[in-house]
């Protein structure tokens, strides 16, 4: 049998777990010679039947060449949303084949069924499925789709790959944007914590009538609109618009930290599409820079329904990075690209007093030309650490340390809002409402 098992590695075929059946039985029979010489006739004989059958079973593995594999899935995907994946199998050999196949999962992505058993007959096609669901946003390239060809009567099996190209582009969830929507169509925002913000002056222009709500203000019901419908109607209207938000996302080692699975940057920049969202529905436009050492992308201000995809390409494949952000780049880059007033929304953290001094300097200065706002992200451990101290020697150091450290903060937000700038303070996940609930007190007060 040791020629077979050459040839067969020579052909990167493989004996599997079924051979241990024969090895038994032949080493049982070999003893049984020892204890009756006449019966080792039998044994060679047996043998011989036994490398013929092994023979012609290995001959029954098919060849790579005889199968055609495509792969039909959509190029976007959202994070944490299995993805459905189709793969065709065309078989274009004379006799069908039993195989198995997996697709090709790369760090971050997680697919259920993991392989696929199947036969394909004689010159048909088969489909198989599986979702993938992406653990992290970013760009997957699905290369190969590896497979094990086994042989009739499963004593040999083929391992080998096709390629199968294929771009998986993973965007942030959509989910809250949806359900923003379908709150302000019904006027109930102060379900997700954006509240209610008066607007000064008479400047908002009439913009539709639409059915009153229990939370709408009696003053303006349209009785005339009212009586004509027969149903209670109120005037809804439209804020200034025209106005501009820019945001400068950092990217750099002040980022890295998580929270409740996702890096700061990914709540950052979920809570940035999301404000994004809200004012190009209120007609503003809307940029964006990313950075950390140097300047990774720029997103023009611009309006419109488009906008959004913009950003959402420009920042789905950003990823934090251990180096030192660079401040000065960032805002010598914002004063040759973006000349006229805007608010500029710098999310970042602060973790000490040489990034603290650059932020409150830089942001300062923008004072006169744009309407700065600066968004921190808190860390839990600190917020826990300082809360929650004991008699134990060990812990109540730490709890000290934690207490010093948001005392020196609170000092940073204190001396940064002095200056003149707006200040969102926040845990990461929930850094969404408060930073929408800036820019629309900012528009009501028209700072912008």
């Amino acid at each position: 049998m040791l020629p077979i098992v050459g040839i067969a590695w020579r052909w990167k075929i493989y004996p599997t777990s079924r051979w241990a059946w024969p090895l038994i039985g032949f080493t049982l029979f070999s003893f049984l010679v020892i204890a009756i010489p006449n019966a080792l006739f039998f044994l060679v004989l047996l043998e011989f039947v036994a490398l013929v059958f092994l023979f012609a079973d290995l001959l029954t593995v098919a060849g790579r060449s005889k199968l055609r594999i495509e792969r039909s899935m959509q190029r976007a995907a959202s994070l944490a949303i299995p993805h459905p994946v189709i793969l065709h199998i065309d078989n274009t050999g004379s006799r069908g084949y039993s195989l198995d196949l997996t697709d090709d999962i790369l760090p971050g992505l997680s697919c259920t069924p993991p392989q696929h058993h199947f036969f394909v007959p004689a010159g048909k096609r088969v489909e198989v499925r599986h979702t993938i669901k992406p653990e992290h946003r970013g760009a997957y390239a699905l290369e190969k789709v590896y497979l094990k060809l086994h042989s009739w009567f499963g004593f040999w099996i083929r391992i080998t790959e096709k390629d199968v190209p294929g771009v998986l582009h993973v965007y942030p969830d959509m989910k809250q944007l949806g359900e923003y929507a379908i709150l302000a169509r019904t006027n109930r925002l102060s379900l997700i914590g954006v509240r209610q913000t008066r607007k000064l002056g008479q400047d908002n222009n009439f913009e539709r009538h639409r059915d009153y709500n229990l939370d709408d203000n009696y003053k303006h019901i349209d009785w005339r609109a009212t009586a004509r419908r027969q149903k209670l109607t109120v005037k809804q209207f439209q804020s200034d618009q025209s106005q501009r938000v820019l945001f400068l996302l950092d990217c750099g080692r002040m980022m890295t930290n998580d929270s409740n699975g996702l890096s700061l940057l990914d709540h950052a920049f979920n809570s940035i599409l999301m404000l994004s969202y809200v004012a190009l529905h209120q007609g503003d436009s809307v940029g964006m820079l990313c950075f950390s050492d140097n300047i990774h992308e720029f997103v023009p201000l611009r309006g419109g329904p488009s906008q959004m995809n913009r950003l959402l390409h420009a920042g789905f494949d950003r990823f934090p990075q251990m180096v030192q952000s660079r401040f000065d780049q960032a805002f010598l880059y914002l004063s040759s690209h973006c000349r006229r007033r805007s608010m500029v929304v710098l999310v970042t953290n602060v973790v000490d007093e040489v990034s603290a001094n650059q932020i409150s300097g830089y942001l300062s200065n923008l004072g006169g030309k744009h309407l700065p706002v600066l968004a921190l992200l808190r860390d839990h451990r600190i917020f826990d650490s300082a809360d929650n101290p004991t008699m134990d020697d060990q812990v109540l150091y730490r709890s000290a340390a934690a207490a010093q450290i948001l005392n020196w903060r609170h000092e940073v937000i204190r001396k940064i809002s002095n200056n003149g700038v707006l200040v969102v303070d926040a845990f990461p996940e929930q850094l969404t409402s408060p930073l929408v609930n800036q820019y629309l007190e900012a528009k009501a007060k028209h700072l912008l």
